[in-house]
């Protein structure tokens, strides 16, 4: 894997190796991105972020807000696989901006370098900016050589995310582990009941889990309708080996 550019700011080493056609980005050795052009759904965790999208009709997703964005993957996935109208993706570090700019080569999209708690509240206190269709909360940071969420999923944030959200819109949440998930405010009761779709979903590569939640009801049989083959749970070409199951 050869490098490609190397940056140190403070206390954090960025890097962007490439692995034939993938690039991928590092800080402190954690790995944040990975983006392939020629073969981008080859079973990724960020196909499984991805993967909610294709619960809604094509003609309902309209906008995005992707909090953390990395190297901008899943951004590149999502412009790739739907026909989105307008992606926002909120980053605290400018760096991984500037990295999704000129190595992952996201295009089209309204990069802000912000708070995400502060963007989310700016949102909330001016009505006429709107709601969003899908909201992806992949806010990680990282510590001791592991990535760790940057915001807990207390009552006050998954609160401010689904006032956020449209009313037949998804929001996606990525967990450090299923224990992380359990013990976050979408397991409370007060949450739960105004929840009318909840899924979790992992990977057995990986120690994270993914929730996808919505105020309607979200059917299976309609994702493995819409999905791609290659991350479709229902096809036998599918690439992305997960484990999918309702929320309890």
């Amino acid at each position: 894997m050869a490098l490609l550019w190397q940056r140190q700011v403070g206390d954090t080493c960025y890097q962007v190796r490439n692995h034939g056609a993938s690039v991928r980005l590092y800080s402190n050795g954690v790995f944040h991105s990975q983006w392939n052009p020629r073969d981008p759904l080859k079973g990724s965790l960020w196909e499984l972020l991805l993967l909610p999208a294709f619960f809604l009709p094509e003609n309902r997703l309209n906008s995005v807000l992707v909090l953390g964005v990395g190297g901008g993957a899943l951004i590149r996935l999502l412009q790739t696989f739907t026909s989105v109208k307008r992606i926002v993706g909120v980053d605290l570090d400018p760096v991984h901006l500037d990295v999704a700019r000129r190595f992952f080569a996201v295009r089209n999209t309204e990069l802000l370098c912000a708070d995400a708690r502060e963007y989310v509240a700016e949102q909330l206190n001016d009505p006429s900016r709107g709601t969003f269709d899908l909201i992806i909360d992949d806010l990680f940071g990282h510590g001791q050589g592991v990535a760790q969420r940057a915001i807990p999923a207390d009552k006050a944030w998954c609160s401010s995310l689904m006032r956020l959200l449209h009313r037949d819109g998804i929001l996606v949440s990525n967990f450090g582990d299923r224990q992380e998930l359990q013990s976050s405010a979408w397991r409370h009761k007060a949450m739960r009941g105004r929840l009318r779709g909840a899924w979790m979903a992992h990977m057995p590569q990986y120690e994270n889990h993914i929730l996808a939640v919505s105020r309607k009801p979200l059917s299976m049989a309609d994702l493995s309708t819409r999905a791609p083959a290659k991350i479709n749970p229902r096809s036998p070409t599918c690439r992305l080996y997960s484990h999918i199951k309702l929320l309890r």
